[in-house]
């Protein structure tokens, strides 16, 4: 199963674009994307090696869906997606796809080198889920706003 690709220029330093990605995660992620949605309190990712990708919802409702797997400070960033094609929490890491999120440095920007891949891992309605994360309304959605957030704070 191929993997999705995507690459951005932000217009901001690699350390900048970093930061925002690994310790902003709640101000620029969509809250139609988490599942408290608009009861969303916090989003983050435990920016370490083994750290846990967290959702906080209402009344302290918590939800882990990602770990770190490798991290090298406003380099790069690879976490286990622990989301599952019907959007659940997948607790077993052996049945997760991979991010790896890649941030170079090309003269004042940018320049985001991300990857989504495993798919396979996900087992049943893993193509259909690579197909909508490969959409307009996955990936492109989601790193647009990323892009925005770091261009416009």
């Amino acid at each position: 199963m191929n993997n999705i690709t995507r690459s951005l220029k932000i217009e901001v330093p690699s350390e900048t674009a970093f930061r925002k990605f690994v310790h902003e995660l709640n101000k620029w992620w969509p809250k139609a994307y988490t599942w408290s949605q608009e009861k969303l309190r916090d989003i983050k990712i435990d920016g370490k090696k083994d750290g846990l990708c967290t959702e906080i919802g209402p009344f302290g409702f918590r939800c882990d869906w990602g770990r770190v797997t490798e991290i090298t400070e406003n380099k790069l960033i690879k976490l286990k997606w622990q989301i599952s094609p019907d959007r659940e929490p997948i607790p077993n890491p052996e049945n997760a796809s991979d991010l790896y999120v890649n941030f170079v440095q090309e003269g004042n920007v940018t320049v985001l080198k991300f990857e989504h891949l495993n798919f396979e891992n996900h087992g049943e309605g893993s193509a259909d889920y690579k197909k909508i994360m490969d959409s307009r309304y996955g990936w492109d959605l989601i790193l647009e706003n990323f892009k925005k957030y770091c261009e416009n704070t």
